[in-house]
């Protein structure tokens, strides 16, 4: 709504018009100056009246907003759980871990976020590419159910040899002589979509590094971006993967840097290790 449709209005809403009083000729000059302000007054008072009427719309949408977050807080947060904050929470990460995995996560908000970033780091590691650990991750991170599936599932597309071939890897999964295999996950962030005591689905963003760091490598470490949302549930004291899917994204647009040499990849692939992720 403009403001020429609030002055049609004016009437309507009870705000004054200007009028307009016409005296005798013979009423003094001053008298007449003094009736010919009135327009002036009346004006004030409607462009008044009109910002006040403006200041308290903003004063009851910010209230609006106040009453809609706290609602929200004080509500059950897992109907609509919304993007968790990017600040710290406080809570420490956990202590333990299964087979070289961060395990158990509390049973809350926060420790289904964690669990499903630490897992989108073992699913996207160097490690799922070798069969006894590829092994050791599903244990440690599906339910009993989902790993007797999926193991076999991910044993075929792990051992495939064209796969391999694809992404520089020789048919025992090991790169070529003189060059460092490169398959890392780094979270950026987490989004809570649903969560109740015993259930939780969460997309974990996050970019890859990937490829072959070698100076005669046609596969070249390359940087990618994902999103996998994770179904979990509350299985053995933890939080275990039911299943996941994977999109592409979001991306950012690339910097103008310079790309590092391969051996500078390599060096750096293992020389920093990874992280414990808590939300």
């Amino acid at each position: 709504m403009s403001y020429g449709d609030d002055y049609d209005d004016a009437s309507e809403r009870g705000i004054p018009s200007q009028t307009r009083t016409h005296y005798p000729d013979e009423e003094p000059a001053d008298r007449r100056r003094r009736g010919g302000a009135s327009p002036r007054r009346s004006l004030s008072t409607v462009v008044g009246v009109f910002l006040i009427l403006i200041a308290a719309i903003v004063f009851a949408n910010r209230a609006g907003d106040d009453d809609a977050s706290s609602g929200a807080a004080d509500g059950d947060s897992s109907r609509n759980p919304g993007p968790a904050p990017t600040a710290p929470s406080g809570e420490d990460p956990v202590g333990t871990a299964l087979n070289g995995i961060p395990s158990g996560f509390p049973q809350t908000q926060q420790g289904a976020e964690s669990a499903a970033a630490n897992y989108a780091v073992a699913l996207g590691g160097e490690g799922m590419f070798t069969t006894e650990t590829r092994q050791a991750i599903v244990d440690s991170i599906y339910t009993v159910e989902a790993a007797a599936g999926r193991g076999s599932e991910l044993e075929r597309i792990y051992t495939d040899a064209q796969f391999l071939e694809r992404v520089g890897l020789d048919e025992s999964a090991s790169a070529p002589s003189g060059m460092t295999f490169v398959a890392r996950v780094v979270p950026v962030g987490t989004n809570l979509i649903e969560y109740d005591e015993q259930s939780a689905t969460v997309s974990v963003w996050y970019t890859s590094l990937f490829g072959l760091a070698g100076e005669a490598s046609t596969n070249p470490v390359t940087e990618a971006w994902y999103t996998n949302t994770f179904q979990l549930v509350w299985e053995e004291d933890d939080w275990k993967v039911v299943d996941f899917d994977q999109t592409d994204g979001p991306v950012p647009v690339g910097r103008d840097q310079r790309a590092s040499t391969a051996e500078e990849m390599a060096e750096a692939s293992e020389q920093y290790g990874g992280f414990t992720y808590a939300r």
